[in-house]
């Protein structure tokens, strides 16, 4: 008999502990403020034993309602936007004879970087052979770091001196952002 007291104790006692926090006269307190306006409208909670049926309508048991609760929660989203490049750069040039070019153009990103010093632009190649004859006559230059939306310190060099073969050229290369490391 004084062990059947005693479990029955200690299991009252745990009930009243794991439910400290609902029995806490403060409670509304702690939870966040939220201003009326933003409260979303609430779905009824069920107050009643559920009836289980068949397709017949045969009653195939009853689901017995213990509890209901609402639970209010606040959520917090970090959204991040990465640092793109939003333009395409086409460049036409017409070199003439050994003729020396330098040729400066801009890239725009979505966005201003969000770090000084930190982000760089990645070239798929930066010294070409335009006329594939062995010879680099071609250059592209950037700045060592990207710190504004729109980088204007990009130049391409063309060293016609270098171009063996006569006609149109065509390349395309690809750029990327990289970081410092």
């Amino acid at each position: 008999m004084v062990r059947i007291n005693l479990l029955i104790f200690i299991l009252i006692l745990t009930s009243i502990i794991s439910y400290g926090d609902i029995l806490d006269p403060n409670i509304m307190d702690k939870l966040p403020k939220i201003d009326k306006s933003e409260v979303p409208k609430l779905p009824g909670l069920p107050s009643q034993d559920l009836v289980e049926k068949d397709s017949d309508g045969n009653i195939l048991g009853k689901r017995k309602l213990e509890k209901n609760t609402t639970v209010m929660l606040e959520e917090k989203v970090n959204v991040v936007v990465p640092l793109e490049i939003i333009s395409d750069i086409e460049i036409n040039a017409l070199v003439i004879d050994d003729e020396k070019e330098k040729i400066p153009f801009e890239i725009e990103l979505n966005k201003k970087p969000d770090k000084e010093n930190y982000y760089k632009i990645k070239y798929s190649e930066t010294n070409i052979d335009i006329d594939h004859d062995g010879k680099i006559d071609t250059k592209i230059y950037s700045p060592d770091f990207i710190n504004s939306k729109i980088v204007k310190e990009n130049y391409i060099t063309i060293d016609g001196g270098n171009i063996s073969k006569e006609g149109t050229h065509k390349k395309t290369i690809y750029m990327t952002i990289e970081v410092k490391e």
